[in-house]
Protein backbone atom coordinates (compact mmCIF):
# COMPACT_ATOMS: atom_id res chain seq x y z
CA UNK A 1 0.00 0.00 0.00
CA UNK A 2 1.40 3.31 -1.10
CA UNK A 3 0.23 5.90 1.51
CA UNK A 4 0.26 9.76 -0.02
CA UNK A 5 -0.02 13.12 1.25
CA UNK A 6 1.36 16.34 3.11
CA UNK A 7 3.12 16.36 6.43
CA UNK A 8 0.44 15.45 9.42
CA UNK A 9 -2.16 14.27 6.62
CA UNK A 10 -2.57 11.41 8.86
CA UNK A 11 -0.70 8.66 7.00
CA UNK A 12 0.50 6.95 10.06
CA UNK A 13 -2.92 7.30 11.88
CA UNK A 14 -4.23 5.42 8.86
CA UNK A 15 -1.44 2.59 9.66
CA UNK A 16 -2.82 2.89 13.06
CA UNK A 17 -5.88 1.44 11.63
CA UNK A 18 -4.75 -1.25 9.56
CA UNK A 19 -2.48 -2.90 12.31
CA UNK A 20 -5.77 -2.69 14.01
CA UNK A 21 -7.89 -4.84 11.53
CA UNK A 22 -4.71 -6.72 11.70
CA UNK A 23 -4.72 -7.60 15.31
CA UNK A 24 -1.93 -5.64 16.13
CA UNK A 25 -2.14 -3.09 19.30
CA UNK A 26 -2.26 -0.02 17.07
CA UNK A 27 -0.70 2.22 20.28
CA UNK A 28 2.78 0.43 19.62
CA UNK A 29 2.28 1.94 15.94
CA UNK A 30 4.78 5.31 15.32
CA UNK A 31 6.17 7.36 12.65
CA UNK A 32 9.27 5.45 11.29
CA UNK A 33 11.11 8.76 9.99
CA UNK A 34 13.90 8.27 11.98
CA UNK A 35 13.98 4.49 11.98
CA UNK A 36 12.77 4.18 8.32
CA UNK A 37 11.41 0.62 8.52
CA UNK A 38 8.60 -0.37 11.42
CA UNK A 39 8.33 -4.39 11.90
CA UNK A 40 4.91 -5.53 13.40
CA UNK A 41 4.70 -8.82 14.64
CA UNK A 42 1.69 -10.44 16.02
CA UNK A 43 -1.16 -10.22 14.22
CA UNK A 44 -2.82 -12.14 11.63
CA UNK A 45 -0.27 -11.09 9.29
CA UNK A 46 3.01 -9.10 10.08
CA UNK A 47 3.02 -4.95 9.30
CA UNK A 48 5.84 -3.62 8.06
CA UNK A 49 5.46 0.37 7.83
CA UNK A 50 7.95 2.49 6.01
CA UNK A 51 8.51 6.04 5.92
CA UNK A 52 11.13 6.93 2.95
CA UNK A 53 10.27 10.75 3.90
CA UNK A 54 14.31 10.82 4.58
CA UNK A 55 15.28 8.89 1.87
CA UNK A 56 17.07 9.94 -1.82
CA UNK A 57 15.36 7.87 -4.28
CA UNK A 58 18.55 6.52 -5.46
CA UNK A 59 18.84 5.02 -1.84
CA UNK A 60 15.49 3.36 -1.47
CA UNK A 61 17.01 -0.27 -3.71
CA UNK A 62 18.93 -0.18 -0.24
CA UNK A 63 16.41 -0.43 1.95
CA UNK A 64 15.23 -4.11 0.39
CA UNK A 65 11.76 -3.09 -0.31
CA UNK A 66 11.49 -5.71 -2.71
CA UNK A 67 12.47 -8.55 -0.41
CA UNK A 68 9.73 -7.12 2.50
CA UNK A 69 6.66 -6.60 -0.33
CA UNK A 70 7.24 -9.99 -1.53
CA UNK A 71 8.08 -11.84 1.21
CA UNK A 72 4.30 -12.09 2.81
CA UNK A 73 2.28 -9.72 5.48
CA UNK A 74 1.51 -5.90 4.63
CA UNK A 75 3.67 -3.15 3.50
CA UNK A 76 2.62 0.45 3.56
CA UNK A 77 4.99 3.16 2.40
CA UNK A 78 4.56 6.42 3.18
CA UNK A 79 5.86 8.98 0.56
CA UNK A 80 6.00 6.67 -2.35
CA UNK A 81 6.69 10.05 -4.78
CA UNK A 82 10.32 8.57 -3.53
CA UNK A 83 10.47 5.11 -4.95
CA UNK A 84 12.59 4.87 -8.19
CA UNK A 85 9.97 2.65 -9.68
CA UNK A 86 6.50 1.80 -8.67
CA UNK A 87 5.49 -1.50 -6.85
CA UNK A 88 2.99 -3.47 -9.48
CA UNK A 89 -0.13 -4.30 -8.28
CA UNK A 90 0.28 -1.45 -5.35
CA UNK A 91 -3.00 -0.22 -3.56
CA UNK A 92 -2.35 3.69 -3.96
CA UNK A 93 -3.76 6.25 -1.08
CA UNK A 94 -3.90 9.83 -0.88
CA UNK A 95 -4.77 11.39 2.00
CA UNK A 96 -5.56 15.20 2.86
CA UNK A 97 -6.86 17.31 5.04
CA UNK A 98 -10.19 19.13 4.87
CA UNK A 99 -12.40 21.33 6.88
CA UNK A 100 -10.96 21.13 10.59
CA UNK A 101 -10.20 17.26 11.83
CA UNK A 102 -11.90 15.74 8.56
CA UNK A 103 -9.25 14.07 5.96
CA UNK A 104 -10.23 13.27 2.23
CA UNK A 105 -9.42 9.45 1.15
CA UNK A 106 -8.61 8.44 -2.14
CA UNK A 107 -7.97 5.12 -3.20
CA UNK A 108 -6.95 3.57 -6.23
CA UNK A 109 -5.88 -0.02 -7.35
Amino acid sequence: MLLAGDLGAGKTAFVRGMAEGLGIDPREVSSPTFTLIQEYRGGRLTLFHVDLYRVQPTEVDDLGLDEITLGGGVTAIEWPDRLPRPFDGAVRVAIARSDGDERVIEIEN
